[in-house]
């Protein structure tokens, strides 16, 4: 079974990074015994913290900002990843645009745009899967989802795979 035919592969790799630049890799909501409860939006380059029981009821931080609050803690590691998971991204969507804007001369260069585009949405899945991971094990309470995680991994599936003949 086909995903996507191979005239399409382009355009589906640039969406799909994209996609994964707009949606959150992260979602966790936690709630202590003080009564205070947090809401974490984690978007690949911005975090936001809706809080209810405390002063400031919305933060955003860059992935920088939330690494440089968290220095120090168990769970710096995890700010630590998605930093890399971020640059990762900003790469991968530089690249893209460039893909985008100039199709027939990428296309022509040495290397499948649709591969290279797919194996860096394998590494950003891989590395905010880490990073969830860490967030659970060393972070807040509460549940995790993983939500763009699972997208990236699954696009970067469906990109690597495509046939390109």
């Amino acid at each position: 079974m086909v995903w996507v035919r191979s005239e399409h592969a382009g355009a589906l790799a640039v969406v799909s990074t994209w996609l994964c630049a707009l949606v959150p890799w992260n979602v966790t909501y936690t709630q202590n015994l003080s009564g205070v409860s947090l809401l974490y939006i984690r978007f690949p380059f911005a975090e936001i913290q809706f809080s209810w029981g405390l002063s400031t009821p919305v933060v955003v931080r860059s992935p920088l900002a939330s690494l440089s609050v968290q220095s120090g803690q168990t769970v710096a590691v995890a700010y630590q990843a998605w930093v890399v998971g971020a640059a990762v991204l900003a790469l991968a969507v530089l690249f893209s645009l460039v893909y985008y804007l100039r199709d027939e001369r990428v296309e022509a260069g040495p290397v499948d745009p649709v591969r290279v585009l797919g194996g860096l949405l394998g590494v950003v899945g891989v590395v905010f899967a880490a990073a969830t991971y860490l967030l659970a094990t060393r972070g807040l309470p509460g549940v995790p989802l993983p939500v763009g995680v699972v997208i990236a991994l699954v696009l970067a599936g469906v990109l690597l795979t495509v046939d390109r003949t």
